[in-house]
């Protein structure tokens, strides 16, 4: 608790002094008039992560503490990050871990948004419980996808993306398990809770791709689990000195490790292109090459 006290005084202090900041990455220099241009453009030549670590080239449209009832019981906090283009665009949804909130995924969400596709950053109880948060999860992905108006006319609802973080990996993986209406998933150094979670684990059909800190440096609890009990269609691979919290952005916890957190950040951005524009992680993967060859990114397997 001292540390973590700790921690929380020098960031506080880190903001007010004004050096805190979102990262400036600088903004690709592709030029496409639609949405479909880029995604033409990108799947027509080689994957390279490093583009993704640049901002993309629309602009996008910020809407804080936009809430969403999905029953007459339950009201949903979000962030809410529109790409700005005329076409219908894929959806990405991120979760937080424990003791997080929507605020720790406000850049990743932001930085999807530039590159076309919408992001949506949720605030669900951040002590759990995990399984009721990924069921509310999947809830809320059946209500957009019923009425996808609530986000507005340019989602496109068949090509949604959940990304979860810590536990909230977990819940994103047991809203796949719930029959949530994703494309798949994309688990930010996932931890596990609960002796329940195999038996959801082992009802994952979707596609998923684990993004993982280096276990050198940080262990996400029980994060063996997620290659182990899902059956097929997920792969895994390791940051090469990343610790569990570079797995969000803005992480004030991590400080000094901006770099790894810009990483995730290209990581998890090449990842959802993939997912939403070719149903499948094949272009992600590809994009992983380099990094894999080099030892950046290590541990890597897919099944």
């Amino acid at each position: 608790m001292l540390r973590r006290f700790i921690l929380i005084i020098i960031a506080w202090l880190t903001l007010v002094s004004g050096c805190a900041r979102l990262p400036d990455t600088g903004v690709t220099s592709l030029k496409p008039a639609t949405l479909s241009e880029l995604q033409g453009y990108l799947l027509n030549h080689k994957a390279d992560l490093d583009q993704f670590r640049l901002r993309g080239p629309f602009a996008v449209d910020v809407r804080e503490d936009y809430e969403i009832r999905v029953s007459t019981t339950e009201l949903v906090n979000t962030d809410l990050f529109l790409s700005a283009h005329a076409e219908k665009a894929p959806l990405v949804i991120f979760l937080h871990g424990h003791d997080n909130s929507k605020e720790d995924h406000a850049y990743q969400a932001l930085h999807v948004a530039s590159w076309g596709m919408h992001g949506l950053a949720l605030q669900l109880p951040n002590n759990g419980p995990w399984v009721n948060n990924g069921k509310t999860l999947a809830k809320l992905v059946h209500f957009i996808h019923r009425w996808p108006e609530i986000i507005g006319n340019r989602v496109d609802v068949n090509r949604i993306v959940l990304v979860g973080h810590s536990y909230g990996g977990a819940a994103a993986a047991i809203a796949l398990a719930e029959g949530a209406p994703a494309a798949g998933g994309i688990l930010l150094d996932p931890a596990a809770v609960g002796r329940d979670l195999p038996k959801f684990l082992g009802r994952v059909k979707s596609p998923v791709m684990l993004l993982g800190a280096d276990g050198q440096v940080s262990s996400a609890r029980n994060r063996d689990y997620f290659f182990r009990f899902i059956r097929s269609g997920i792969g895994e691979v390791s940051i090469k000195g990343a610790t569990h919290e570079d797995a969000q952005y803005p992480s004030y916890f991590s400080l000094a490790t901006e770099e790894m957190q810009v990483t995730f950040v290209s990581a998890l951005t090449s990842a959802a292109f993939s997912l939403s524009s070719t149903g499948k992680f094949d272009y992600a993967w590809t994009s992983f090459g380099d990094v894999i060859q080099n030892g950046k990114f290590f541990n890597a397997k897919k099944k």
